[in-house]
């Protein structure tokens, strides 16, 4: 018997025994290779996971768990059986692939929802202290030096201007402790919109603490997100909420300083995706929130980059080679699509 299969039929045994009634269907939203399972019962249907990290998923459990008296911008946890996670559909209908289908307009409504969304769910973890609870995130100097050493994979697609960056003051500035709940991984592919047109957030597996803009960082810095980068900033703007302990300026400032390294890890990820598979379709990489291994979403995170990096002083070498790291994927680009016109 394969792996996913077993996986699967335990999965299922687990769910008929825990809510005492049979599993009439069972699909992978996410695919097969994915760990978690969408389970249609006579009544409703229930999302299950069974995560490799045994810890991991106890985190989600006991951060849902917390969160739900106060926010309903997640899942419910229905119940932890072992390994295995039960927790509420929140719909099929995954951000990724809505805003990529819907106009310019609607996109900024959505895009504004998902920030203001993110603004709540941080709201309803200060309330019940879980940053005093999770695991602080990048807070090793180990992580914090590779965070910011990312920058030489520019070298390769530019002049190399980051090279002279003062690295060690960027991971002093970058290093925050964990005092305010993060969700972390807030790609446009942990979103979905359900039956009632709400748009809720999900996996939580590695929620923690830490200065809080990460999550923004996590979801502009998502190379597959078609929005402009000063369109993001202006909602964030707009829906920033003084809670957070930060004045506006300054959690741009450290948002963007964020982001700016956030980009270069997401474009480091599609250099070593296109090495090993080449180029996929926009298409393919939105069904299976892949890596954006397609020249567009390259550039744009080439985009991001460049208008984040701008924005604070000892980034700004970055910004430039962003800009000329653009130009290579543009020009890609355009070449794919002379040979497709052929």
């Amino acid at each position: 018997m394969s792996n996913k299969k077993s996986r699967k039929m335990r999965v299922v045994e687990s769910a008929e025994k825990f809510f005492a009634q049979p599993v009439l269907e069972v699909d992978a939203p996410g695919g097969e290779n994915r760990s978690s399972y969408r389970l249609v019962f006579a009544d409703r249907t229930v999302i299950a996971s069974l995560r490799p990290n045994f810890r991991r998923t106890h985190i989600e459990a006991f951060t849902l768990q917390k969160l739900w008296p106060n926010c309903t911008d997640l899942p419910e946890c229905l119940g932890v059986d072992g390994e295995i996670l039960f927790q509420s559909d929140v719909g099929g209908k995954r951000l990724n692939l809505e805003i990529s289908k819907v106009n310019k307009t609607k996109r900024v409504e959505l895009a504004h929802e998902a920030v203001a969304s993110i603004f709540r769910i941080q709201a309803a973890g200060r309330k019940v202290k879980l940053h005093e609870a999770l695991p602080h995130l990048g807070q090793n100097q180990l992580w914090l030096e590779n965070f910011v050493d990312g920058v030489d994979e520019l070298g390769a697609f530019s002049q190399g201007r980051s090279a002279n960056l003062d690295r060690p003051a960027i991971c002093e500035m970058i290093a925050y402790p964990g005092a305010q709940f993060v969700k972390w991984d807030c790609r446009s592919g942990n979103a979905a919109i359900g039956p009632d047109d709400r748009l809720r957030w999900f996996d939580c597996e590695y929620s923690g603490a830490r200065h809080g803009a990460e999550d923004f960082a996590w979801l502009i810095g998502d190379e597959a997100w078609p929005l402009k980068p000063e369109v993001m900033e202006a909602i964030v703007a707009d829906c920033f909420d003084p809670g957070t302990g930060h004045t506006l300026d300054d959690y741009l400032d450290y948002m963007a300083l964020y982001l700016t390294f956030h980009c270069i890890q997401r474009f480091k990820l599609i250099v070593h995706e296109t090495s090993k598979r080449g180029w996929l379709s926009k298409t393919r990489v939105r069904k299976y929130d892949d890596v954006g291994a397609h020249p567009e979403f390259a550039a744009q995170i080439c985009r991001v980059g460049s208008y984040f990096a701008e924005r604070n002083r000892e980034t700004r070498p970055v910004a430039r080679d962003f800009e000329e790291a653009e130009l290579v994927f543009l020009n890609i680009l355009k070449d794919s699509l002379k040979l497709a016109k052929a």
